[in-house]
C-alpha cells in the first residue's frame, strides 16, 4: 500500500475510532450516572477502571490524529501508539479470557461493552498497523509496561481508601497473597510478551526482518 493511501487510510480509522471512542465512553458514564445515582460517584468508579481509562487514552489518541490529519502517528508518535496498541490489546484479551463469561449485558450496556472491549482493540490494532514502522525496539516494549504497572499501584491505593476493586483477579482481599502476587505476575509477563511481539511485527513491517 502506498503511503499516502496509508496515510489516508490512517485517518480515516482514526475520524472512525474517535466517535466510537467518546460515544463509549459517554455512554459507559452514563450507565454508571444511571446505576450509582450521582455524577461524583459515576466519576470516581469511572476512573477506577483500567479498561475506560485505557479508551480514554486510545479516544484521545484518535483524536489527535483525526484533528491533525498532517501528523500520522497522532497523539506522542509511534511511541505512545504503540505503547497505547498494546494496553487497549490487553484490555480485549484479558476481558475476552477472564471476565467476558462472568455476565451477559443487554440493551444499552452491551452497546457500551463492545466498544471498549471488542471495537476499541480492533480500530487501535488497525490504525497501528497503518504507522510507519521500523522504530520501535525493546525499550518501546518495556516502556508499554508503564501504563498497567502504574494502573496497578493506583488500584491497589484507591482499593485501600474506599474498599473497592475494578477486577477480581487485583482484589487483595479476595485472594491469598501469593496468588496475587502470581496474578499481577501473570499478566504483567503476558504485557511484555504481547509487546515484544508488536515490535517484532514493527520491525518486521518496516523491513528490518527480526
Amino acid at each position: 500500500m502506498a503511503a499516502d493511501t496509508e496515510v489516508i487510510w490512517a485517518r480515516r480509522v482514526a475520524i472512525i475510532g474517535a466517535v466510537l471512542g467518546w460515544a463509549g465512553l459517554v455512554l459507559q458514564y452514563g450507565l454508571l450516572v444511571q446505576d450509582m445515582g450521582g455524577w461524583g460517584e459515576a466519576l470516581w468508579r469511572f476512573v477506577g477502571y483500567f479498561t475506560l481509562l485505557t479508551n480514554l487514552w486510545v479516544t484521545l489518541v484518535f483524536t489527535n490524529a483525526a484533528l491533525r490529519p498532517a501528523k500520522r502517528t497522532g497523539l506522542g508518535g509511534p511511541r505512545m501508539v504503540f505503547a497505547a496498541t498494546v494496553a487497549i490489546l490487553l484490555v480485549g484479551i484479558v476481558y475476552t479470557v477472564a471476565l467476558r463469561s462472568l455476565w451477559t449485558p443487554e440493551g444499552l450496556i452491551a452497546v457500551a461493552d463492545h466498544i471498549v472491549h471488542d471495537a476499541m482493540p480492533v480500530l487501535c490494532a488497525l490504525f497501528w498497523w497503518l504507522q510507519p514502522h521500523g522504530r520501535i525496539g525493546w525499550r518501546e516494549a518495556l516502556w508499554a509496561l508503564a501504563w498497567p504497572s502504574g494502573y496497578f499501584v493506583y488500584a491497589m491505593a484507591r482499593g485501600a481508601f474506599d474498599g473497592w476493586y475494578a477486577y477480581w483477579f487485583l482484589n487483595p482481599t479476595g485472594m491469598p497473597a501469593a496468588e496475587m502476587a502470581l496474578s499481577v505476575g501473570l499478566l504483567l509477563l503476558g504485557v511484555l510478551v504481547l509487546a515484544q511481539v508488536l515490535a517484532g511485527l514493527d520491525r518486521m513491517l518496516g523491513g528490518q526482518g527480526t
